[in-house]
């Protein structure tokens, strides 16, 4: 969060506020529109994709919930730092309805794992081939890249034979790694997901890019498609970062620099990041309504059910009956007391 709310400084403090203003000035209903159809669009495949990875693990989950509570998870990343608070949410939450948290959430890591796989594998093979600020310094640094590139093959490489490895074992680390693989194959790999999985992913990422798009018009951008397309994937990229502030932070600065080293402009880059998070955030509303309507319908029941419970007639307090008293002792006249005495005393 700190890191989100520096980036938004610096860019404040080097481009001014206008870039910021200008991004909610231009935004007209038609592009509004717009932005939220495509957002109804990534939602509804994302939790499709969401749908197919909890059930190849075995858990129950209905289309109908899952897109509720996408859309839930969608306002909480946007409403709240990190960008990651409704995803644990609707992990945890979905755990509870199963029964198992741990593997609730697995579904949900693998769920999004799958949508980063794209974006990556997309991302890479765009910035690699198609003339953009970023392959420009992969040219010019071309043996920097050359071992960043080999170090990530050889991280990798490193950790597949870790991973079998450590399969082998009897570890509780070997049982978890086991389980891991195992779900992997069957929440992703498995012959039946694996297709459905990759083509929800890329329907996402393909609305992501629209909605940038419509979000650099907006902004004033006239240039290509083929021009754009490594900048908002750049920005896309960024976003993965756990560094913003609902979604606000890298994707702005991300955006400002590679618009102007794209030669077209850092303030109109800025401004596409700011209409862009706009529509994002419109978008994710109807989450709002979600929880507005469970949080509403939890009062409800637990006010139902007050009603509802049986109330104990009260019982009468009956003092316990005190016992009678005693009869006060016959008082004895001093003679008779004389007496007792003189005769104790042998008289």
């Amino acid at each position: 969060m700190l890191g989100g709310a520096g980036i938004l400084v610096f860019l404040l403090w080097k481009l001014g506020t206008g870039a910021f203003l200008d991004g909610l000035r231009v935004i007209d209903g038609p592009a509004l529109a717009l932005a939220f159809t495509i957002g109804v669009a990534t939602t509804v495949f994302s939790a499709w994709r969401w749908c197919l990875v909890a059930r190849g693990l075995g858990l129950r989950l209905s289309f109908r919930t899952a897109v509720a509570d996408y859309y839930k998870a969608l306002f909480l990343n946007a409403a709240l730092p990190g960008g990651v608070l409704g995803d644990v949410d609707r992990a945890v939450q979905h755990g509870r309805d199963e029964g198992d948290v741990a593997k609730s959430v697995r579904a949900v890591v693998l769920e999004r794992t799958a949508g980063q796989l794209v974006l990556i594998v997309v991302g890479v093979t765009v910035l690699f081939t198609v003339p953009s600020p970023v392959l420009d310094v992969i040219r010019q640094h071309g043996l920097t890249a050359a071992v960043i590139v080999g170090s990530l093959v050889l991280a990798g490489a490193v950790l597949t034979l870790a991973f079998r490895r450590l399969r082998q074992g009897g570890s509780r680390v070997a049982s978890a790694v086991r389980t891991g693989v195992a779900e992997i194959r069957s929440g992703l790999l498995a012959r039946r997901n694996w297709p459905i999985v990759t083509l929800a992913s890329v329907v996402v990422l393909v609305g992501h890019l629209a909605t940038f798009v419509v979000a650099a018009r907006a902004a004033g951008s006239t240039a290509s498609l083929t021009r754009l397309a490594p900048l908002m994937l750049l920005a896309l990229l960024a976003m993965s970062l756990p560094l913003n502030i609902g979604g606000w932070g890298p994707r702005e600065a991300v955006t400002a620099w590679a618009f102007g080293a794209a030669g077209l402009s850092a303030t109109q880059g800025l401004t596409t990041a700011v209409v862009y998070g706009v529509f994002a955030f419109v978008a994710a509303l109807p989450g709002a309504l979600v929880v507005l309507a469970r949080a509403t319908s939890r009062v409800r029941t637990a006010a139902a059910v007050r009603l509802a419970a049986p109330v104990s007639p009260a019982i009468p307090y009956v003092a316990p009956a005190l016992a009678p008293a005693a009869p006060a002792p016959a008082p004895v006249a001093p003679e008779m007391l004389l007496g007792r005495e003189l005769a104790r005393a042998g008289a």
